[in-house]
């Protein structure tokens, strides 16, 4: 533990671990991502796949390494001994900060299946983390305004086929599929904005989800619901790599998902899109009520 070091120090050290680390193993895993390219047969996919997904657990597993070695944070978690790494996953979490993806994998890595996300178009472009996202077949968003759906109503089909093509890939290895429902960081502008009529959260936006039940839902075993409060604050990525956050608080839950969602189709059908939006919404009356609770209870 380096806790005698400043702040700074710290972050600068996992900083430069963290870029190192993610150098190493994205050579690796792009040298196997081109023989995946190079044969696109689903027999190859099979044999390639698991293994770009243990790389990517090797990394997030030398993510955890550097954290425990930089930051003096507490965890405070409850819910992940339960879990079981055997299966499909539908996994879904409050958004805050860059910080909770690695909260996540640090929690969840080796627990279940590979967490792969929902990632905005233009993340593709990051460099190196980019391609290796991209080699992971993580699903990558195009987000489109109001005006140009309205003008251009056909885009509104781009992200369920994108959707749908991710899907069919993650339905050939078990794979846990992440989705922040909220689809942004929670600010207090944006939650002034929208009205939103939680405390803690944004509104969830349930069409995601929804294709991935449509796409592979009789594929999952359950949905994985996570909540992070941070109740000093919520940190910037550079505070979190300074270990400036004294607490993190995580609580997990397994919940079925009902039969009845993993064959209706969210976009055609209003009376499914109702039922489920019902469902998203009482759960995010859960969690709204169970942030509360963690955040009086710091």
């Amino acid at each position: 533990m380096l806790g005698f070091l400043s702040p700074l120090a710290r972050g600068l050290i996992a900083l430069a671990l963290l870029v190192l680390n993610t150098l190493f193993w994205c050579v690796l895993l792009l040298l196997f991502a081109l023989v995946k390219l190079a044969l696109p047969f689903k027999a190859v996919r099979m044999r390639i796949d698991p293994v770009l997904n243990g790389i990517a657990t090797c990394w997030i597993a030398c993510n955890t390494g550097w954290m425990r070695l930089t930051q003096p944070t507490r965890w405070d978690v409850e819910g992940v001994s339960a879990l079981r790494y055997r299966g499909w996953y539908l996994v879904n979490c409050n958004h805050q900060s860059w910080a909770d993806i690695f909260v996540l994998q640090h929690l969840l890595n080796r627990r279940i299946p590979m967490l792969k996300f929902f990632l905005k178009q233009q993340l593709i472009y990051v460099p190196v983390i980019g391609l290796a996202w991209w080699a992971l077949d993580f699903p990558f968003m195009k987000r489109h305004g109001k005006a140009e759906l309205r003008e251009r109503p056909e885009r509104r089909l781009e992200d369920a086929q994108a959707t749908r093509r991710a899907c069919e890939k993650f339905a050939l290895v078990p794979t846990s599929v992440m989705n922040f429902a909220e689809g942004t960081r929670f600010t207090p502008a944006k939650h002034r904005a929208q009205g939103s009529p939680y405390r803690h959260l944004l509104k969830p936006k349930a069409g995601a989800l929804a294709l991935a039940l449509n796409a592979m839902g009789e594929k999952f075993n359950s949905l994985i619901d996570v909540t992070i409060v941070y109740p000093a604050g919520i940190p910037t990525f550079w505070q979190f790599l300074c270990g400036r956050v004294p607490r993190v608080a995580v609580r997990v839950r397994e919940l079925p998902i009902p039969a009845e969602f993993c064959s209706a189709d969210y976009a055609q059908d209003p009376a499914f899109r109702m039922a489920f939006q019902k469902w998203l919404g009482s759960l995010w009356q859960e969690k709204d009520g169970q942030i509360e609770a963690l955040a009086q209870a710091a």
